[in-house]
């Protein structure tokens, strides 16, 4: 039997990103696709209560084969949680989430809807890939068509192929978070890395005079290159310019010794008992 894969992103059904991921994997398996009616950068993992249950098919062109697909105007995650539990006949054995606009790097990763649709479908226990290519800033939430997605095509194949063959795939990778430079080529070297501590995407200030002035925040590329971990996918994908693999799970436990941790909270909360008896 072929692989069922469950194909989604966060630019919405119209997006070339989506077009070039499917034309990628369209004879690997058995595709599901399935996206958002429109836009939802920034959505995260989230699974907003508006949404109102429709899911509407939808006839996708690309290069003269016509794709058939589905639509619906909620999350990414949503997608992947409607897809797998309605729509899927049997399980998934992969959801790839993209081909995104932009980069989704550092602690900005959490922000993406991108890594949250793979996320979800990770949590459901679906090796999943959530993949994107760095374009012009103005791609982000509007589409580019003069984007060259050939070597994020290829790529997607590369990890999509791996993906499938590795069994067991391990418990605690929930996604692999895939950040292609717009310079890559297939000869391009990937690395394993880390998502940085640091933020890629920082949120500036609106500069308004009053506070119910219609201004949105704008963001930028801001990163401490001295400050940057070696082994991490900022540093992979913006010093070294090499295709950057991260593998995410969805345990946000702190890493500290957990039982070193508590024994200094309950030290705090007896200091803070003395302090505040001191001042009565």
């Amino acid at each position: 039997m072929r692989p069922l894969i469950l194909v989604t992103n966060d630019d919405g059904i119209h997006s070339p990103g989506l077009l070039a991921a499917i034309a990628s994997l369209a004879d690997l398996g058995e595709l599901l696709i399935i996206a958002p009616t429109h836009q939802q950068t920034g959505m995260s993992r989230s699974l907003p209560p508006t949404f109102d249950g429709r899911i509407l098919p939808i006839e996708l062109i690309y290069k003269d084969r016509v794709y058939h697909a589905y639509h619906m105007d909620g999350s990414p995650a949503q997608c992947v949680l409607y897809g797998v539990v309605d729509c899927a006949r049997r399980k998934p054995d992969l959801v790839v989430s993209g081909i995104n606009y932009g980069e989704n790097l550092g602690n900005s990763t959490l922000v993406s809807g991108t890594v949250g649709a793979a996320l979800q479908g990770g949590d459901m226990g679906i090796p999943s890939l959530a993949i994107s290519l760095e374009t012009k800033k103005e791609y982000h939430y509007n589409h580019g068509y003069d984007v060259n997605w050939d070597a994020a095509r290829h790529w997607l194949r590369f990890f999509a192929e791996r993906t499938l063959a590795s069994t067991p795939w391990p418990e605690d990778v929930a996604a692999l978070k895939i950040d292609i430079p717009a310079s890559a080529t297939p000869e391009t070297p990937w690395r394993i890395t880390r998502q940085s501590r640091q933020p890629y995407y920082v949120s500036l200030p609106t500069q308004r005079s009053r506070a119910e002035e219609p201004r949105v925040m704008e963001y930028d590329v801001r990163v401490d290159v001295a400050k940057l971990e070696p082994d991490s996918d900022i540093y992979a994908f913006l010093v070294d310019r090499v295709i950057s693999v991260t593998p995410l799970s969805v345990n946000l436990t702190a890493r500290v010794p957990l039982p070193t941790f508590e024994e200094q909270l309950r030290q705090a909360a007896l200091v803070h008992s003395k302090i505040d008896a001191s001042t009565h």
